[in-house]
């Protein structure tokens, strides 16, 4: 017996884990361990740098986080972080992004023949012009730069502005409507060529979501979905409010709340090598559209 046990003390360790190896079973993944004291727990990243043992060049070009986080705490976004400004940018994540345009720049391109100031202006003839593009933005918003200088009428359709911006427009008998694009409207917006290549029907115009409902029916801001009364009466208080004479509304065009582009019905297919826009004319279907462009 002692012999034996001498025998086996004598092996050495390569030996041991041969022995080991043959005398167990198959290995699989459930059955591996750490070894015993071996450190389990993730590296401490402190909250204050959080470096995490990068280079400086790593961290350069390292992704970084949304604009308004403090660098190093990603959990507390700056403005969240002070006291009394509750509801300071606290809208930031879902805003609706604009391009900005002035007015001294829609003249500048009226100027230039870009656009012509006696038709309606609105977004896709503003696309058209190829001087913006979409991105992620959800459509244009009209600045007061250049309301002093104004001094030819324009019809615009825009998705904001201000109060100065519309009695300047109104001061010189133009009009304004502020109005609504989903989704599926910008995207036929951003590329019409390509949208209407594919074959896709012209999509129908939604109204608005219920949080953006109360803005564009709002006369005071020339909401598209406010009664043309409530807007005629809007028009009369800013033009005493602003000391200009009133003038009447003059109708520019016939886009209806639902259409996308001027003169092209919603459900339409348009051929452009034909150069054929093919409308329907099932009443069931505009009656299905007119459903739909309120449902929504």
């Amino acid at each position: 017996m002692s012999g034996g046990r001498a025998a086996r003390g004598a092996l050495s360790a390569r030996e041991k884990a041969y022995r080991m190896v043959d005398e167990t079973a198959r290995i699989n993944m459930h059955e591996l361990k750490d070894n015993p004291g071996a450190r389990v727990e993730g590296r401490l990243i402190r909250k204050a740098t959080n470096q995490a043992g990068h280079t400086q060049g790593a961290l350069e070009r390292a992704a970084k986080p949304p604009l308004g986080w403090i660098w190093g705490d990603f959990y507390r976004p700056w403005h969240r972080m002070f006291p009394g400004e509750r509801k300071f940018n606290s809208d930031i994540q879902i805003r609706r992004p604009l391009i900005p345009i002035s007015l001294i720049e829609i003249c500048r391109l009226v100027d230039l023949g870009y656009l012509d100031s006696s038709k309606l202006i609105d977004l896709p003839t503003l696309m058209g012009t190829r001087k913006l593009q979409l991105r992620d933005e959800v459509g244009i918003m009209l600045t007061s730069e250049g309301c002093s200088s104004l001094s030819i009428p324009l019809h615009l359709e825009v998705q904001a502005t201000d109060q100065e911006t519309i009695g300047a427009i109104e001061r010189e008998g133009g009009t304004i409507r502020v109005s609504y694009y989903d989704a599926i409207s910008l995207k036929c917006v951003a590329n019409p060529v390509g949208w209407m290549n594919s074959g896709e029907p012209i999509p129908s115009r939604r109204t608005p979501p219920l949080s953006l409902f109360d803005s564009f029916t709002d006369p005071v801001k020339r909401g598209y979905l406010a009664p043309q009364e409530e807007i005629e009466k809007e028009r009369r208080k800013l033009a005493l409010l602003l000391g200009y004479e009133y003038k009447e509304e003059k109708k520019v065009g016939e886009k209806r709340i639902n259409q996308v582009f001027e003169g092209i019905p919603a459900g339409s297919i348009v051929n452009l090598k034909e150069k054929k826009v093919f409308t329907p004319t099932d009443s069931e279907k505009e009656l299905y559209e007119a459903e739909m462009s309120v449902l929504q």
